[in-house]
This record gives C-alpha cells, sequence and structure tokens, in this order.
C-alpha cells in the first residue's frame, strides 16, 4: 500500500468515526426524549406501535477496586491479574 493509498484509508476512517459521533448524539437524543416521555407518564413500560419501549431501574453489585486496593493491597495483589491488549488509533 502506498503512503498516498494509506493516507485516503486513514482520512476515510476519521470521516467515519466523526460521521459515528454524529449518530450517536443523534441516537442519545432520542433516547434522552423517549426517557422524558417515560418519566411524564410514570411509566417503565410503553407501546408505540410494533415497539415496547422499556426503562426499568436495578441494582446490581459491583467490586469497588479502589477501595480494595487502598485498604487491602496484599489481598488486592491476589486477585489481580494483568491483561495485554491492542489499542488502535489513527490521529
Amino acid at each position: 500500500m502506498t503512503n498516498t493509498q494509506l493516507a485516503a484509508k486513514a482520512q476515510a476512517y476519521k470521516e467515519l468515526q466523526n460521521e459515528i459521533k454524529t449518530l450517536e448524539a443523534q441516537l442519545d437524543a432520542l433516547k434522552q426524549e423517549l426517557i422524558a416521555e417515560m418519566d411524564e407518564k410514570h411509566a417503565e413500560k410503553l407501546q408505540a406501535g410494533a415497539f415496547t419501549v422499556n426503562y426499568t431501574v436495578y441494582a446490581s453489585e459491583r467490586l469497588d477496586g479502589k477501595k480494595l486496593k487502598a485498604e487491602q493491597p496484599e489481598l488486592y495483589a491476589g486477585y489481580v491479574r494483568q491483561v495485554t491488549a491492542c489499542r488502535f488509533q489513527v490521529a
């Protein structure tokens, strides 16, 4: 692949990234409108044509790793594991 081809692909990648950000913002705005409507109607579930819209509160339990590391560093070290990963970025 030539440098020109590589630059063109990087440019196309960045343009698609920007389009995705725009679409995600639109998606979030629609989500907030739906949530506002459900809050106004005090509903966790609404039927809208062929769609069922759910907005429910639920509880989950998560380990507070920062607190464990601060208060019990030896215990934390016994359960921590190193993970390798790859990061791709076009800047």
